[in-house]
């Protein structure tokens, strides 16, 4: 057997797709492993251009990535992640994919025949396994990033990260002298709401609250659970009258909101506290500290109520 056949028939039992093209992006050799996953013998496409017989390549990018090979005398190399598949060959993993073509690394390499004829080896690896169990990882890792942010129950952000999010905007919010402003709430007569409904009950209003509270903020907005029945929401770049305009909306929106649960209806109000960062807060614990005593306040002075800081705002009453 000739060197020659000896290459041949190592090429054609490779489990690697080689392709070679030359300096006109006529196709001049392909391997058995082609011809299988292409379904194209090679005698039926030697000769043509290869825009003709992959006619989904994407021709400029493609063409800049052969004449840089051509330009430098040096392999170049795309893999799966930058581009799924170069070549619609179809995979034969068994596996279920979103992709009916095998994800593809490929492999530009510079050949120079003795005429000084210039071609590109295209080597075309078949990793729809990496591609498949990395993108599953991923969405796992996702997953389990964003259940470390958000509260398993009402599915807004958990105590740990809004208190993240909230020092991070105290600290904008001070460099570069905005607004922020706090609002915490607090669902009044809470424990009586369990003792008569139970806790299904009490989840189901938790719940139903922090949807229809969602629904009422701007996307900036940073809307979380503090703990039990109290939540927190960060209003970036908004001033008090801003803030108690949408504090008062919010404490009108639990107390309409009817929540059915099993034969009952249920209606819950809340006391609300706002504050707003000022010259004397050094740590974003003392913009939680006003908010809280405005808390206090609320409750204090009636429960469904909106205070501002430690004295009452505007009562609120209906």
């Amino acid at each position: 057997m000739s060197l020659d056949e000896i290459c041949s028939d190592i090429a054609n039992k490779l489990n690697t797709g080689i392709l070679i093209i030359d300096n006109e992006y006529k196709i001049v050799l392909w391997n058995r492993y082609l011809e299988i996953h292409a379904n194209k013998n090679i005698d039926n496409v030697k000769g043509k251009n290869i825009f003709e017989v992959f006619p989904e390549l994407p021709e400029k990018w493609f063409k800049r990535k052969v004449e840089s090979v051509f330009q430098l005398n040096a392999q170049s190399f795309c893999s799966w992640e930058q581009r799924h598949h170069l070549f619609e060959l179809q995979h034969t993993r068994p596996i279920t994919t979103n992709s009916h073509f095998m994800a593809q690394n490929c492999t530009f390499l510079p050949l120079e025949a003795k005429n000084n004829s210039q071609h590109v080896c295209i080597l075309i690896e078949d990793v729809t396994d990496v591609c498949h169990y990395q993108t599953m990882l991923n969405k796992t890792l996702e997953d389990l990033a964003q259940a470390n942010r958000i509260d398993g129950l009402t599915q807004v952000f958990n105590r740990k990260h809004w208190e993240e999010c909230l020092e991070k905007e105290f600290s904008r919010a001070r460099r570069y002298q905005h607004g922020l402003a706090l609002i915490m709430f607090d669902l009044d007569h809470f424990k009586l709401l369990n003792d008569t409904y139970g806790h299904l009950g009490g989840d189901k209003v938790l719940i139903e609250t922090a949807k229809v509270i969602s629904s009422l903020l701007r996307l900036g907005d940073l809307f979380g659970r503090y703990g039990g029945e109290e939540f927190a929401i960060i209003l970036p770049n908004t001033d008090k009258m801003g803030a108690i305009d949408v504090a008062e909306r919010i404490r009108v929106a639990i107390s309409e909101n009817v929540i059915k649960f099993q034969e009952s209806q249920i209606k819950v109000t809340a006391s609300v506290g706002v504050a707003i960062i000022n010259e004397n807060d050094l740590r974003y614990e003392d913009l939680i500290a006003n908010a809280d005593l405005a808390l206090y306040d609320a409750k204090a002075s009636g429960r469904n109520l909106v205070c501002f800081a430690k004295e009452v705002a505007e009562d609120y009453n209906i």
